[in-house]
């Protein structure tokens, strides 16, 4: 079985084939340049994970939401999940960079996080 990826660790975008058994066990990588190329690949095969981005409802705030990102990838299994969690999501104005916006988000142990100040 062969599954084709772009990689998009760098402006190149590499088009990677991986080749993989019937047990679904990594045979080969072709066609990245780079070693990061073969990294993306394999986690990407394995494991795909994704940062999640969207805004939040800032109340009290003069500005209607605030832009959040998760403090780390999280499993591309969960973003539903986080997202249904955003939508629900507010926070109160004054908002700084950085502010957790919700701890542990679809319980990955990943915070998802402002990007921006909003007063």
């Amino acid at each position: 079985m062969k599954k084709e990826l772009t990689c998009i660790n760098c402006p190149l975008g590499c088009n990677v084939i991986v080749t993989m058994d019937d047990k679904g066990e990594i045979q080969d990588i072709t066609g990245n340049t780079c070693k990061r190329g073969e990294i993306y690949a394999r986690n990407e095969v394995k494991n795909p994970v994704r940062m999640v981005t969207s805004t939040v409802k800032v109340i009290g705030g003069k500005l209607y939401s605030v832009p959040v990102k998760t403090s780390d990838a999280i499993a591309k299994d969960k973003m539903k999940e986080a997202m249904y969690e955003i939508n629900k999501a507010s926070i109160k104005a004054p908002v700084h960079i950085g502010d957790v916006v919700v701890n542990n988000i679809a319980n990955t142990g990943i915070d998802l996080i402002a990007t921006a100040n909003r007063k």
